[in-house]
């Protein structure tokens, strides 16, 4: 694991550019109660920041290895990296510093080493035996550039291939060369006029392990006795080899090659091959040659004591089969299988019972790697199915396109996302267990449950247990269900404003306590779900379209003047509901305006026949933006959901909406200048001579003395004060004006506010930043670019209960907005206290103006208490929707409460605010910034997260240029500071969460999610979490060589290598063809881990191999021993009898 450099910053020291504005607030503000000093409890030594898992599928993979004894696989990939994978919740992540591709990995089977070699000519030696692997050596080729490597059972000594036709012998003890080469010219036959290509295949003969078969490109295979260094036998062959597999016998090896045939070699008759099949190719009748097949990549052959051998082999396939997927094929017999595949097949590896190569294989599973997944095979059972994989590699199923982090989530939510994930779960799998077992989990465990939230291209939403540092996948959800979809692109509705993934979900917000989940799509959609433990069937969708308008303060009210319309919506946003079908509503493709522009009309057509709603997250409501004259509707870039008030949130470039989803009606629909009010810090130029609008009397500013109170917080949707309670004639002209005025608008400025929708929320273009090159200033709604573009933008929401104006001192609701130009406006609601109440009044809204103003755009707002504790958001206990009503106990609303504090302070509150500069903390109600601190001048924050540590709040931000800093609360003092991950790419700044308890993660590629901590004590206890992929195994016993093999001289013949390959023997390879490179460890701590991972068994498999030996040794001469004893009793028996009854004269 690559390890930073992390530079804490004192407690008590703040930086300069912020001591100046907290000394000058402090000083200005010493005599107020808000500013008492609060007890901070998080310090630096808190903190300390480092990587835990990395999660999913390994991007771009390139080699595979199993140890069979073990039970582990190692899979590396393209960009150098090394994933080893144990049981379900064992994994670990390595990295090559090179970043090369690793080209193939070799285990030391059951010795917990592992080598690797890359794609930069290097192989390295992998310490398995602890939990964070580390490199013990390394060897980098200079003159050589390497092909392929061979590893024997129980070997130490590594064959390796070169593109020059070489082999070069590396003892893995000390990773250093031996002077024994084989040199290509020396391999082939001395005829030969030219080179013989690469090395693409190495392996010694099962039976024989001196005799080693080497594969040349061109078609050569050359079985060569390292004894008397040379050739014994050479098999030529027209076509270029692939691979080479032996039989476990020793005396026969099959070779596939380019042109789509395996050719079956008896060892011993290397003038022509025994066979020659093309298993994917069209047989002639005639008996001529079939015709060539795709080549071939890699065959196996694996016998069995009871059967037939398998055969299975990947590629061969006919040309033309043009389109067709990639295949395994597995031929058993005279049946021959074609499996076909999601993706194509980087590798694949058999599974078999034996870890000798010299016994009956018997292999019971196929490992399967393909470019995007990973499928083990069943080969015991018929059909082949496939085994139910346990790791967390679907991440990538559809492309991530947001993320979110909960810690220390209620207890009971992943119970009941599991209960209702189970019934989604594929069958057909095999029956066995997953045949990857090796390794045991970790011991330490974290006390709190987490939970990640994926967003993703086609609409789907994925929820995972991330608990105790595993990743398990709890509930899908496909969003998509509620709308139509198009069978072909000639159906695709010309309202869509993206091409492609119309579906994609581009913001999350979800309240675990309550379990409301609301998601925005890139197609200008909002869909609110509650949780449900019951099937039902929706007849129609709820739906509610909204009309959001661009430049509103430019267009004219109805009467010309005065009175002004609250919200500038279609007629269906009275306070009754709108529940209507696609064909039945209003705002359908028939509401063009004369010269043929699109209005009223949403991007998607949602779905007309019933909705069959599984158990697990149900439609509660569908949100629409429309087409506005022509112009297509702005993608969502902020969105919040309250469980408490029952109120959805969410904006863009055009202003923001306020939703009820309990009575399914449209609150607030406003343009930004209409929150400021009189108050707008901007000077807003209109783009075309218009008369500049009056604030609407029904949703006056809150700073606004001549308005009474009542008419303060009457709703918009109640009432005379609003237009859109008017007569249907006066609704119709307003329209038609705003229609006719929109017209006006020129294309130069259509596609400008096309260009700034683009940039806002789908990241496409990018820009280099004078004073940050490494990043894009383009972004989402998390990521937004202010230094350059004026026009703002709606970039984040907060609901909670506030001291909101300065008058007041009691805490009542609230919604917080933030913006893109670093305004800080607050909203006052009037929620109907009980639920009888909440369903028939409406909610009041009420506009109090902009508390505070930022550098940059706001990212986030956070309340605290007197005491300076993070009050928690409000929100109402889940319930069962479905229940009846009979049954239904409907909870009170929930408020948080804040500890015990003095009388005097009770009635002081702070905001906590952070936009893409500075962080200040602002006092309530009187609306003082108490402590100011600017995060950074040079790039700036792409995300920021109030967070709950055990020792308290801090603020945490990840910035641009991959500065993750923590500050307190509330004083903003910093106490951590690491440069820790340069940004290079937009998925991160997409997907970066934060979390409570010190927890993080981002996607660091499309297919892999990096978890990382910031805790002192998670980083602590890490080593006790992570699970352990070396255990002590037993290797198993060696086959018996049998009676008749041992008495005649058959079975496998050992080769003492130590003698072939040795100093003394082979003398020292030339010092200038490869270069050894000491682990991170230092020779000693190196030496010692070698002899401890290599040397010790090796040396203690020796000692019993000679003890063993000399106790053969002494039972044979006993045996012999006993038996001349038995034979010189019998001659002296025999000589006895014989003399018995003779007289001595006789003798």
């Amino acid at each position: 694991m690559k390890k930073f450099n992390i530079r804490k910053v004192l407690d008590g020291l703040t930086a300069a550019s912020s001591s100046s504005s907290a000394a000058a607030a402090a000083s200005l503000q010493s005599g107020n109660r808000e500013n008492d000093m609060i007890q901070e409890t998080l310090q630096s030594e808190h903190f300390q920041l480092c990587k835990t898992l990395r999660h999913g599928f390994p991007y771009q993979p390139s080699s595979m290895a199993f140890d069979p004894v073990q039970k582990i696989l190692a899979i590396g990939t393209q960009s150098g990296a090394l994933r080893l994978f144990g049981r379900a919740g064992v994994e670990c992540y390595c990295q090559h510093e090179s970043g090369s591709a690793v080209i193939q990995l070799e285990f030391l089977v059951n010795e917990g080493a592992l080598v690797s070699a890359l794609a930069d000519d290097s192989i390295h030696l992998w310490n398995l035996r602890q939990k964070l692997p580390a490199i013990l050596h390394s060897l980098k080729f200079n003159r050589e550039r390497i092909t392929f490597c061979h590893l024997p059972f129980q070997s130490k000594w590594l064959y390796v291939g070169t593109e020059r036709g070489n082999i070069h012998i590396v003892n893995v003890e000390s990773f250093t060369l031996s002077g024994y080469v084989i040199m290509w010219n020396k391999a082939i036959e001395l005829s030969s006029k030219t080179h013989p290509g690469p090395v693409v295949h190495i392996s010694d003969n099962p039976m024989d392990e001196g005799k080693l078969l080497i594969g040349f490109e061109c078609g050569i295979v050359v079985l060569w006795d390292l004894k008397s260094k040379k050739a014994d036998y050479r098999y030529n062959y027209d076509e270029a080899i692939h691979s080479v597999a032996w039989h476990h016998e020793g005396k026969q090896f099959v070779c596939s090659h380019s042109d789509g045939t395996l050719t079956t070699w008896n060892v011993r008759a290397p003038a022509k091959p025994a066979q020659i099949i093309t298993p994917h190719g069209k047989q002639p009748k005639d008996g001529k040659k079939p015709e060539p097949c795709k080549p071939i990549l890699k065959v196996e052959y694996k016998t069995t004591r009871a059967g037939d051998p398998f055969m299975i082999l990947c590629g061969g396939l006919s040309y033309d089969t043009v389109g067709r997927r990639a295949c395994l094929t597995v031929m058993h017999g005279k049946s021959t299988a074609v499996l076909e595949m999601d993706y194509p097949i980087v590798d694949f590896l058999t599974l078999c019972e034996t870890p000798y190569p010299n016994d009956f294989q018997e292999p019971y599973a196929v490992v399967v790697l393909l470019e995007k997944d990973l499928v083990v095979i069943d080969l015991a059972q018929i059909g082949y199915p496939i085994f139910e994989n346990p790791y967390p590699l679907s991440i990538h199923e559809s492309p991530v396109t947001c993320c979110e982090y909960f810690a220390d989530c209620p207890a009971e939510v992943i119970p009941a996302l599991y209960s209702v994930g189970s019934r989604q779960k594929r069958q057909g799998f095999s029956k066995k267990e997953w045949p990857v077992s090796g390794g045991n989990w970790g011991q330490g465990t974290l006390s709190f449950s987490e939970i990640i939230i994926t967003g993703h291209a086609d609409g789907s939403i994925k929820f995972w247990d991330a608990s105790a540092l595993m990743l398990q996948v709890l509930y899908k959800l496909k969003t998509a269900k509620v709308f139509e979809k198009p069978r072909g692109k000639e159906e695709k509705s010309s309202t869509e404003i993206v091409d492609e993934d119309p579906f994609a979900i581009q913001i999350l917000s979800w309240c675990p306590e309550s379990r409301v989940l609301c998601v925005a799509g890139v197609s200008a959609h909002v869909i609110v779900y509650r949780f449900s433990k019951q099937e039902v069937t929706t007849e129609v969708v709820q739906l509610l379209e909204v009309r959001m308008q661009c430049e509103l303060n430019e267009v004219e009210s109805p009467e010309g003047g005065g009175e002004q319309a609250s919200a500038v919506s279609t007629p269906g946003t009275s306070s009754s509901p709108q529940t209507s079908l696609p064909q039945s509503h209003p705002s359908t493709s028939s509401n063009n305006s004369s010269d043929g522009l699109r209005d009223n009309v949403p991007c998607l057509k949602v779905r007309s026949s019933p909705l069959k709603q599984s158990p697990g997250y149900q439609v509660e409501l569908l949100i629409q933006l429309v087409w506005v004259s022509g112009e297509p509707p702005q993608q969502i870039t902020s969105l919040a959901v309250n469980s408490a008030y029952g109120l959805v949130a969410f904006g863009n470039g055009n202003g923001l909406a306020v939703v009820d989803y309990l009575q399914k009606t449209l609150l607030l629909n406003m343009s930004i200048a209409e929150l400021y009010g009189s108050t707008d810090p901007h000077h807003r130029q209109p783009r075309s001579p218009r008369k500049a609008r009056q604030p609407s009397a029904g949703l006056c500013d809150g700073n606004d003395a001549s308005a009474t109170p009542e008419e303060k917080c009457k709703s918009p949707t109640s009432g005379s004060s609003s237009p859109c309670n008017s007569d249907e004639d006066t609704k119709q002209k307003f329209i038609d004006k705003v229609m006719s005025k929109s017209k006006q608008i020129s294309k130069n400025v259509a596609n400008d506010f096309a260009k700034i929708s683009r940039k806002i929320n789908m990241i496409a273009d990018q820009k280099d930043d004078a004073r940050d090159n490494s990043f894009s200033r383009s972004r989402s709604s998390s990521v937004t670019s202010l230094d350059r573009e004026s026009r703002e933008v709606i970039s984040s929401f907060y609901f909670c209960d506030s001291l909101s104006k300065k008058s007041e001192t009691v805490a009542l609701p609230s919604l917080w907005v933030g913006t893109s130009l670093g305004s800080m406006l607050t909203i006052a609601l009037t929620v109907p206290s009980t639920p009888e109440q909440r369903m028939q009044q409406p909610v009041g809204v009420c506009f109090c103006g902009s508390v505070v103003r930022l550098k940059g755009g706001i990212l986030r707002m956070a309340q605290l208490d007197a005491s300076g504790t993070l009050l928690p958001h409000v929100y109402e206990p889940w319930y069962e929707p479905n229940a009846p009503e009979e049954e239904k106990e409907r909870p009170r609303r929930r408020r948080p409460t804040s500890p015990p504090s003095s009388q005097e302070n009770q009635d002081c509150q702070y905001a906590v605010v952070c936009s893409e500069k500075q962080a200040k903390v602002v006092a309530l109600p009187s609306q003082n910034c108490i402590y100011e601190h600017n995060i950074t001048e040079a790039s700036f924050v792409l995300r920021a997260d109030v967070v709950t540590m055990p020792a308290g709040v801090g603020l945490a931000c990840f910035c641009a240029n991959g500065h993750i800093m923590t500050l307190s609360v509330p004083s903003l003092r910093p106490l951590l500071d690491v440069n820790y991950l340069p940004l290079t790419d937009m998925r991160i700044a997409r997907t970066f969460c934060f979390s409570n308890q010190g927890q993080a993660l981002y996607l660091t590629s499309p297919t892999e999610i990096q978890r990382i901590t910031y805790s002192q004590e998670t980083c602590d206890n890490l080593q006790e979490m992570l699970g352990e992929l070396f255990t002590p195994v037993e290797t198993p016993e060696a086959p018996n060589r049998g009676f008749f093999k041992g008495l005649f001289g058959g079975g496998a013949q050992s080769l003492d290598r130590e003698d072939l390959f040795g100093e003394v023997a082979a003398g020292k390879a030339s010092r200038s063809l490869a270069q050894h490179i000491p682990g991170p460890g230092g020779m000693e701590g190196m030496k010692g881990a070698a002899s401890g991972v290599v040397g010790e068994l090796a040396r203690a498999r020796i000692a019993l191999d000679e003890r063993g030996q000399k106790l053969g040794e002494l039972e044979e001469r006993t045996a012999a021993m006993m038996s001349s004893a038995d034979s010189f009793s019998r001659h002296a028996h025999d000589i006895m009898l014989k003399y018995k009854d003779k007289k001595w004269y006789q003798l």
